[in-house]
């Protein structure tokens, strides 16, 4: 989530084609916390605003996480609270998603850039209808 939110500060110094790209590429992060608080049984829309918010300090905000052992959408101090996770698992996962993403992007071009096929009109007559 701090990763969208940071890629949006972006957006704003790039080209337009590159604003649209970078913009969707960034709402994708939404998915992540968003599928973790539906599993959790929070309201997804309460968790990713109160994500946001804190997100917004820019000195605590980077340590903010959602309390799931509470019964309402608490933002705690992970760092904190001492709750942590590994960088490397999320790197590779957001790298092997992007050569993925990309992939298919590249497949779908070289779909698209082929000319239509079918079968080659016959040499004469137009249509053998016509006999």
């Amino acid at each position: 989530n701090l990763l969208r939110w940071l890629m949006k500060a972006v957006v704003s110094t790039q080209s337009t084609g590159e604003q649209y790209a970078i913009k969707k590429f960034a709402e994708a992060f939404e998915v992540f916390p968003k599928i973790l608080a539906e599993n959790t049984g929070l309201k997804a829309n309460e968790v990713l605003a109160n994500m946001y918010n804190a997100h917004q300090d820019k000195i605590s905000g980077i340590n903010a996480g959602i309390n799931l052992e509470s019964d309402n959408c608490e933002v705690m101090d992970v760092v904190e609270r001492q709750v942590f996770d590994l960088f490397l698992t999320k790197h590779w996962g957001i790298k092997f998603a992007l050569n993925a993403a990309t992939t298919v992007l590249v497949v779908d071009q070289i779909i698209m850039a082929k000319q239509a096929g079918g079968p080659k009109p016959r040499a004469g007559k137009a249509d053998p209808d016509d006999e």
